[in-house]
């Protein structure tokens, strides 16, 4: 390397919006390790690889995405499908052995959207591969979208969507079958609806 170019390297190096962008990506990694290092398998996977937890997660986000966005090898759709069941999954154990009630609530909206997306998914994902060709990329933001905890977007779904879809269809089930249900229950029981049932001694009276 020649000196002209050592210096434009050391140049760069040394200009304060790299010296600052350094600081900055130095912090957001520092950021994430110390949250990665709340679970206890990522310390031991940690210990046993020798890479450090940050750079093995941005090392796997990075080639998902790859993988993902190019559909390497066909693996879009399953790099996908893992992301939405494999971190789910376990963070879903852990809050079901933590002591509160704010994370099951959140992994359970989660898999309620989730698998009503799937559910949709297979029944009509060649038209959807047609009509949108970058899907699982969309698909995977979406479902980030929905486990992340800053946006809890499972939560914001369901109960802007499912719940109200789901109320509906269960204010109407309930109302057609008590206007179409014949028979009423009374403290004697069933009888037709509008008219009283005779007893077993009226009926031998008749006789």
């Amino acid at each position: 390397m020649s000196a002209q170019s050592q210096q434009i390297k050391q140049n760069f190096l040394n200009h304060p919006y790299t010296q600052n962008a350094q600081k900055f990506v130095s912090q957001q990694v520092n950021s994430l390790d110390a949250e990665l290092n709340k679970y206890p398998m990522l310390r031991d996977l940690e210990t046993r690889t020798r890479i450090p937890k940050a750079y093995g997660v941005l090392a796997l986000g990075a080639s998902s995405v790859i993988l993902i966005f190019f559909n390497m090898f066909g693996l879009a759709q399953p790099v996908s499908n893992m992301i939405g069941w494999a971190l789910p999954a376990y963070l879903s154990i852990q809050a079901i052995e933590s002591p509160g009630t704010n994370d099951d609530k959140q992994w359970l909206t989660y898999w309620v959207v989730f698998g009503m997306m799937n559910l949709i998914e297979s029944m009509g994902v060649r038209a959807i591969l047609f009509w949108i060709p970058m899907y699982y990329v969309f698909k995977t933001l979406f479902i980030i979208y929905l486990m992340l905890p800053a946006t809890r977007g499972a939560e914001v779904l369901y109960f802007n969507v499912v719940r109200p879809v789901f109320g509906n269809v269960k204010a109407r089930a309930t109302a057609s079958s008590t206007n179409t249900n014949p028979f009423t229950k009374d403290a004697s029981g069933f009888s037709m609806a509008g008219t009283t049932a005779p007893s077993s001694f009226e009926h031998e009276k008749t006789l």
